[in-house]
């Protein structure tokens, strides 16, 4: 049985197709490499970014949103609490469509942040493993 936030992720995995990672990192072992990495073999158009970095496993990587060459659907923020909760009014400023805030990378405040902005967020569902779950269902739909 999926809890409401886990079927609201997996909904957006089937109706979305191009994410933002800010907070992505070029070291495998982070959690934004992981966010970035598992997005792309699922398929969806993925713009990495972090200022630090021109480039991430061959892709180009971004300083800003704002930098993109389009909006993507979703923005995800891979990135410590309080500076997600730094970070979200300026996501919601440039225009973001959905916010998805990932286990330990949220604040009730960022949360709130969002919500007060009328900018839709899911949050504390992993994009990595929703991502999993759905490639299960998607195997064996009886489940």
């Amino acid at each position: 049985m999926l809890t409401p936030a886990q079927e609201a992720a997996l909904d957006v995995l089937c109706t979305r197709t191009s994410f933002a990672i800010i907070g992505v990192s070029a070291q495998p072992e982070k959690y934004g490499h992981e966010v970035f990495e598992t997005l792309l073999s699922g398929g969806y158009t993925v713009y990495p970014i972090n200022p630090k970095y021109s480039e991430i496993d061959g892709h180009p990587c971004y300083p800003s949103l704002a930098a993109l060459p389009a909006l993507p659907d979703v923005v995800v923020l891979a990135l410590a609490p309080q500076v997600s909760e730094q970070t979200v009014p300026k996501v919601v400023a440039a225009g973001a469509k959905l916010i998805w805030l990932p286990p330990g990378c949220f604040t009730q405040a960022a949360v709130q942040a969002c919500q007060a902005a009328g900018v839709p967020v899911l949050h504390d569902v992993c994009p990595v493993g929703a991502l999993h779950a759905l490639r299960m269902i998607q195997e064996d739909p009886v489940q």
